[in-house]
């Protein structure tokens, strides 16, 4: 005999499917990936403005017969100097007039006249501390004793800066060499060329800015250099890998396409990745002082150069060399 007393409790509804779970998180997304943009059809274009500024950096250098180089490199003594009031560069150089010394600049590195650089040419022989101290002693006799703060010292031989730039130019183009092979081994051998082609790209653009602005060339330049070459590698990277997702899904899509596709897609990836580095190396030029002025401007037009060589430069010769290997067939 079956219960009547009460009524069955209404059966609940059946769980719908995801109820309860958070919605996946949505990133920042600063430019939408389906914009569009016609990379392939204007690289002609910035092909072309790349290889004026590349001229340009070459006639530089040619003009100025290289670089406006460092102690690092040619050699000789390097005093920096602070004076409490502003002074002028005419009354430094008369200072050191009748000291003997060899190819004798003063450069003004402050903001307003007080902080200055005084170079010395390094004689046949080793550098000595005797450049250093000709320099203190004309000084002294014209400002008079304390009158400015010595901020540092430095001295390197003629054949220590031979051999500094022999060593720095090959570990710049070791590192070109080796990226350019880890692209080809992990993608394919036109993305390996392609990212080598972009890198020289970089370093001859940044050397250009270098030689055009007058900017000192030491050591800490050819640091920047190198961190310039695993910046766009990177960026290079993450656009090669997103082109060969794309080709997996798009197979009768052509290959400029593809690339179009691909470069839309990681757009806004590249503009905060690059950006974030952009502002950070602009805050560092602008706010960090002399000692770090030429190794915060190489960076930051190496920053900006590799985020424009990694979408207009090394995506072209992938697709002229796709196009080769069509031929071919």
């Amino acid at each position: 005999m079956k219960g009547t007393s009460g009524t069955a409790a209404p059966a609940k509804p059946p769980a719908e499917k995801g109820a309860g779970q958070q919605p996946p998180p949505k990133f920042l997304e600063l430019i939408p990936p389906d914009l569009g943009i016609d990379f392939v059809g204007l690289s002609p274009r910035m092909l072309l403005l790349s290889s004026i500024f590349i001229l340009m950096g070459l006639a530089s250098m040619f003009y100025r017969g290289g670089f406006n180089y460092g102690i690092d490199f040619a050699g000789g003594t390097l005093v920096q100097v602070r004076f409490p009031q502003s002074t002028s560069i005419t009354d430094i150089r008369g200072a050191l007039e009748g000291e003997d010394l060899r190819g004798v600049s003063v450069q003004d590195v402050g903001k307003d006249s007080r902080e200055f650089q005084i170079r010395v040419q390094a004689e046949a022989s080793e550098a000595t501390i005797e450049s250093a101290n000709k320099v203190k002693k004309g000084l002294q006799a014209k400002f008079g004793e304390g009158s400015y703060d010595v901020l540092r010292v430095e001295e390197v031989g003629p054949k220590v800066g031979k051999q500094l730039w022999r060593d720095a130019s090959l570990s710049i183009l070791f590192a070109t060499l080796i990226m350019g092979a880890y692209i080809a081994i992990r993608f394919d051998f036109r993305y390996g060329i392609a990212a080598a082609a972009a890198l020289v790209h970089d370093v001859l653009i940044t050397l250009g800015a270098i030689s055009l602005w007058n900017i000192e060339f030491d050591l800490t330049t050819v640091a920047a250099l190198l961190t310039i070459v695993g910046f766009s590698v990177n960026d290079t990277v993450i656009i090669s890998d997103r082109i060969r997702e794309t080709m997996k899904t798009r197979r009768k899509e052509p290959f400029a396409t593809i690339i179009n596709i691909a470069l839309n897609e990681t757009l806004s990836r590249t503009v905060i990745n690059s950006g974030t580095a952009i502002i950070v190396t602009a805050a560092l030029f602008f706010l960090g002082g002399s000692v770090v002025h030429s190794f915060a401007f190489a960076l930051l037009v190496g920053f900006i150069i590799g985020t424009y060589s990694s979408i207009f430069v090394s995506t072209p010769i992938v697709l002229w060399l796709e196009g080769r290997r069509a031929k071919r067939a």
